[in-house]
């Protein structure tokens, strides 16, 4: 199943993606099933019966019911899958090679870093270029969300913790980045945290570890990666991650990115206004977002 945050009517709604006769739609489970929460972590947090009521809707979607309730994906206003993550966690130099490009050592445990849960931005989203730097960068990387609270989660029992999976772009100001020992001042602007398009549940997306990733920007492959190659796979960061403080439903991880930065090329090819990413995850889909100028005014 893949379930989607989007507006509908001025308000979120989760909704349900519907394939039929080779085309995907969306359907507003707020359309249909009015008691069911209408934020991502709310609906995670219910559990089992929320997933059940989608899973129904779903099936009579197929059989051709609520048809008058599908947006077409053309038409979609797309919101961040988790809008407002309570944690939004990310792993540096988590592929070897990607350590290698930066002139760096793989490292022995899960380089963590925060992203602000302000900087959480949707598929179709605008990836603002701040006026303060030049160096803005790409970063496609497979997600996880987690489906409940949860502490102290052996990897044996890592899977049952995540509601699925997701794409994140781990948008990179890179002179900011620098500038801190933590990574963080540049990890985190707003809009820099495009996650997408949909989340996909475990039972969909297969198995996590088998999945080729690509990132383009306009038209020009520039990252080829696979998820086979993580050195600190989905399950080991929910039990490294878990075992120093609590994991709620809603919190996203991404994994960290396959080599192909922009900031490794010579010269740098960094993102510029105009520049279209496109990221894409095998089982998962695609995350599409295009880069414009901020305003250097107060919003």
């Amino acid at each position: 199943m893949r379930l989607a945050s989007i507006k509908v009517g001025g308000r979120s709604s989760i909704a349900v993606a519907v394939n039929r006769g080779g085309a995907t739609s969306l359907l507003p489970l707020a359309a249909v099933a009015e008691d069911l929460p209408r934020g991502m972590c709310r609906f995670l947090a219910t559990g089992n019966d929320a997933f059940d009521v989608a899973a129904q809707v779903l099936r009579e979607a197929l059989d051709g019911h609520h048809a008058e309730h599908l947006i077409a994906l053309d038409r979609v206003a797309w919101l961040p899958v988790v809008p407002k993550p309570r944690k939004f966690l990310a792993i540096g130099l988590n592929y070897a090679a990607h350590a290698e490009e930066t002139g760096r050592q793989p490292p022995e445990f899960p380089t963590v870093f925060n992203k602000q849960s302000t900087c959480t931005n949707a598929h179709k989203g605008e990836i603002l270029m701040p006026p303060e730097s030049s160096a803005l960068d790409y970063e496609g990387e497979l997600a996880f969300v987690i489906g409940k609270r949860c502490r102290r989660v052996e990897r044996a029992d890592a899977a049952s913790v995540i509601a699925g999976y997701t794409i994140v772009n781990d948008v990179s100001v890179r002179d900011w980045q620098r500038r801190s020992p933590t990574m963080m001042m540049g990890k985190g602007w707003d809009s820099h945290g495009p996650m997408g398009p949909w989340l996909v549940t475990p039972d969909e997306a297969g198995d996590p570890h088998d999945l080729k990733l690509r990132t383009f920007v306009n038209g020009e492959l520039r990252q080829e990666g696979h998820t086979g190659s993580l050195l600190f796979d989905c399950f080991e960061l929910v039990e490294t991650l878990s075992t120093a403080f609590t994991l709620e439903p809603g919190d996203v991880v991404s994994t960290g990115t396959p080599s192909g930065v922009g900031v490794a090329f010579t010269p740098p090819r960094f993102l510029r206004d105009g520049d279209r990413v496109r990221i894409e995850v095998e089982n998962i889909g695609v995350l599409e977002n295009r880069v414009a100028f901020e305003s250097s005014g107060e919003t």
